[in-house]
């Protein structure tokens, strides 16, 4: 959606293929937690900072409400009920005895947040206003012209989309794609969440808290507060095959009820009464962590942009700004995307299939 903004904005004519609807997956399902500086000393920090600034500057120039909102992280454990400690007064108001802070992450100078739901539809509003289609249908291959190797367009269910450029930007489903170019493969790690009608009653304080588990098993739990009153809950993954749809997406039910337990250990605020979802989305990740950016290998008028894992919301307009440049004038100048080009992993690939249901 970012990239379909951008292109628009430069004036080029774009469709967007989608299967199920917009944000459907992990787009509608993530976090939405930004933060500037936590890819710091790693090939994304660039890409970060650049997208940080972005998210906080499109309110002002895309309309709609989607909730972007400073807030500040702190993170912390949860004493196990059978410790003697576990009465111990939190440090902040909303929380359980029990739940100690040790460190604040960030200030609002530096971290914050988006309903990623609300942010994708609006942006792909965005782009339609500036003359983006929005198409529903399957993508079932690439069209390629009568040299082998330049896109000339993609099949959509039983019709033929014809382009000058092709993007691949369909996140773990992306490995598809890897039956029609020589793309490197991406993976789908499944994360459950919870999100609660909390109103006002948990304040602008993103958490990360260690939980020990009765079993002795130590588990993340991430707490994010939105400025529509939703709070969502995320913990745990798991590995399982990736269904065909994402429409088709279903969570553990086990998973979902362990992390109801954890979260009403955290705050009586968390009351069942209150979840307004239990839902799951798989996180696109890459066999070296970094997303797949830029022109796909070997390949004239293909481009890629998948594989952010934990960090597709952040990333994403400043994705789609630097490929809208590559795509209109052969070269990204608002951030290098060399440290992403899918080029890197093509030594890695292998022609083993990947599993979907």
């Amino acid at each position: 959606m970012c990239t379909a903004y951008f292109l628009s904005r430069l004036g080029i004519d774009v469709i967007v293929v989608e299967r199920t609807e917009v944000a459907a997956a992990a787009s509608g399902k993530a976090g939405g937690f930004l933060a500037l500086d936590w890819c710091a000393g790693s090939p994304l920090d660039a890409l970060a900072r650049r997208s940080f600034h972005l998210h906080a500057a499109l309110p002002n120039q895309i309309t709609g409400e989607w909730g972007f909102r400073r807030m500040t992280a702190y993170s912390g454990f949860v004493v196990p009920e059978s410790d003697p400690h576990r009465h111990t007064p939190a440090a902040l108001h909303w929380l359980s005895d029990g739940v100690v802070i040790e460190h604040r992450l960030s200030t609002t100078e530096t971290t914050a947040i988006v309903n990623p739901r609300k942010f994708t539809s609006a942006v792909m509003s965005a782009a339609q206003e500036h003359g983006v289609e929005l198409r529903r249908g399957q993508v079932t291959g690439i069209v390629w012209r009568s040299d082998g190797s330049t896109a000339a367009g993609v099949e959509v269910d039983s019709s033929v989309v014809e382009a000058d450029a092709v993007l691949i930007a369909m996140g773990p489903w992306s490995l598809l794609a890897t039956e029609w170019m020589a793309l490197p493969p991406v993976f789908g790690q499944r994360s459950p969440s919870l999100v609660y009608n909390t109103g006002a009653d948990v304040p602008a304080d993103a958490l990360f808290l260690e939980y020990h588990g009765e079993g002795g098993d130590i588990v993340t739990v991430e707490v994010f507060p939105r400025a529509d009153g939703s709070t969502h809950v995320t913990a745990f993954s798991d590995i399982v095959p990736l269904p065909l749809d994402p429409a088709n997406v279903i969570p553990d039910a086990s998973a979902l009820d362990r992390l109801h337990s954890i979260c009403e250990r955290l705050s009586p605020i968390f009351r069942a009464e209150r979840v307004m979802a239990r839902q799951a989305c798989f996180r696109p990740v890459t066999q070296d962590g970094l997303p797949l950016i830029g022109k796909v290998p070997n390949t004239a008028g293909a481009y890629v942009a998948t594989g952010h894992n934990v960090w597709g919301i952040l990333n994403a307009p400043a994705t789609g700004e630097a490929l809208a440049e590559l795509i209109a004038n052969g070269v990204a100048r608002s951030t290098d995307l060399t440290p992403f080009d899918p080029i890197r992993l093509q030594s890695r690939r292998t022609d083993s299939s990947v599993s979907l249901d």
